[in-house]
């Protein structure tokens, strides 16, 4: 119900601010603008997204059913199995979808989208198959969705590579305070989640991994630090290749050590990529096109206005608005807010106080309506309960955590 209400008020607030536009200047060009906008959203969803995902949604979900047969990915679930059952109690021990959501979170800690998002739609799928209300999602597929729509990055090369590009004098100069960021979001989102579902997570087994992945990431943070830009940008390529490359490697010799038909297997999971593909093409459609119409409106441009205005007010400092474009744009849009990043890098300089803000914005979270109409829609779950909210709030938190880091660092 909750993403009905939104959907419906990105149309709403574009019509309004369409219209008062136009009483106010006369311009008309705004109108042509949001239906202009309207068929772009719906070409990319399709064209950009769904159709180039179908090929690797047909690789990955091959792949994972041969993992699955050669007992790759009961292997992983052991190996996690005490931590996940707590943040995920409804999943029984060793079931196959624990060691999908941990292929899904590594991936997506080390930045590989392309593998990321296959693998984090077969791990909804097998939740769903756990979930006894099919239309409405389970806490286990919002805990799911919290964690990922949080961004957790360890290495965010892409964020260091613009940087780099746009000439700023050290480009991993906004690797440690973006980490935390980042990692500030994910401790957020799963705190929320917690809470609503009533799970302990002062557990000794909770606090000994969190313990340990914080202390992981700290050493990383210490070592990647010590690299010049381009060390750091070979040593992000290696591990996030290499990492896949074992990954493929380890399914087929599994799948040869226990004399399965590879590749029968393979085509047997292969076959459930476009059929995914082709499923969640109208939920794509659907959010993208609310997001379009909001921007094309101009709607983004007088709530920054507003909320500058409101600081300003207030007398706190507003060196930090120039950058929340960024931060506003993130939730609904990647691609977009890339834009605003790299707009923010332009105008203020990529060594500026706001250009470095915007590229914690740009890592700290994740696009949290594309990833919810994307996993959702691929099971078809209706009643998301709050999923937004979790998402939403786990932004919030990397925002303000972005914020705060950047005044200590680079202020």
């Amino acid at each position: 119900m909750l993403l009905n209400y939104i959907w419906i008020g990105f149309f709403l607030v574009a019509f309004v601010v369409a219209v008062a536009s136009f009483a106010l200047t006369g311009d008309a060009t705004v109108f042509k603008n949001i239906i202009d906008a309207t068929f772009s959203a719906a070409k990319m969803a399709v064209l950009d997204i769904a159709l180039p995902l179908a090929g690797v949604m047909t690789l990955w979900l091959g792949l994972m059913n041969v993992g699955e047969k050669a007992g790759a990915i009961r292997f992983l679930s052991r190996i996690v199995g005490p931590f996940f059952s707590k943040l995920f109690p409804e999943i029984p021990a060793n079931h196959p979808a624990t060691g999908q959501l941990l292929l899904n979170f590594s991936a997506n800690m080390l930045g590989l989208d392309n593998a990321a998002t296959p693998l984090g739609l077969k791990a909804m799928e097998s939740m769903q198959q756990l979930n006894r209300r099919k239309d409405t999602a389970s806490n286990a597929q919002i805990m799911f969705l919290a964690i990922n729509t949080s961004g957790l990055t360890i290495i965010p090369i892409a964020v260091l590579a613009q940087r780099a590009i746009l000439g700023a004098a050290n480009p991993t100069d906004v690797f440690v305070p973006l980490l935390i960021a980042t990692y500030c979001s994910t401790l957020g989102g799963i705190i929320y989640v917690a809470i609503r579902q009533r799970i302990n997570l002062f557990n000794k087994t909770v606090l000994a991994w969190l313990g340990g992945i914080t202390l992981f990431i700290g050493l990383l943070m210490a070592y990647c630090m010590s690299l010049p830009p381009e060390r750091l940008a070979r040593f992000s390529n290696i591990a996030g290749n290499g990492i896949l490359l074992l990954v493929i490697t380890a399914f087929i010799g599994g799948g040869l050590y226990k004399r399965i038909n590879v590749y029968d297997a393979f085509i047997e999971g292969a076959k459930d990529g476009f059929s995914t593909t082709v499923k969640i093409i109208p939920y794509l459609i659907a959010m993208l096109t609310g997001i379009a119409v909001f921007r094309a409106s101009g709607a983004m441009g007088y709530l920054i206005d507003g909320l500058a205005w409101c600081v300003n007010a207030l007398g706190l400092d507003t060196d930090f608005v120039g950058a929340l474009p960024t931060a506003f744009m993130k939730p609904l849009s990647g691609s977009g807010a890339k834009a605003m990043m790299i707009e923010a890098m332009g105008n203020y300089g990529p060594d500026s106080f706001v250009g470095r803000l915007a590229c914690l914005f740009q890592g700290s979270a994740d696009t949290t309506f594309y990833i919810i109409a994307l996993y959702f829609g691929s099971v078809g779950i209706r009643k998301v309960r709050y999923s937004v909210q979790a998402g939403l709030i786990a932004d919030l938190i990397g925002v303000v955590a972005a914020i705060l880091v950047a005044y200590v660092f680079f202020h």
